[in-house]
């Protein structure tokens, strides 16, 4: 009889996995904070997040545009 089966100790692996790079990171909390990249990336989020919003909206139009000329051509 197997003391631990293989998914319970898969489980404690992935666990640990997890819970290691917050350990290793406790020491460095306020680094970005400090140097000021903080607002580096908060702003590339930012603009990534813009950017997939006008797309979207920019979709949305064109999409609506072929719909629109579908309904025309069926009239």
């Amino acid at each position: 009889m197997k003391f631990f089966k293989t998914p319970e100790i898969l489980m404690i692996l992935l666990l640990q996995a997890i819970s290691l790079p917050a350990l290793l990171a406790q020491g460095n909390r306020d680094f970005m904070r400090e140097t000021g990249k903080i607002y580096v990336v908060i702003g590339v989020i930012l603009l990534i997040f813009i950017g997939i919003v006008w797309y979207l909206i920019r979709l949305d139009k064109k999409l609506t545009n072929i719909e629109h000329q579908l309904n025309d051509d069926q009239k």
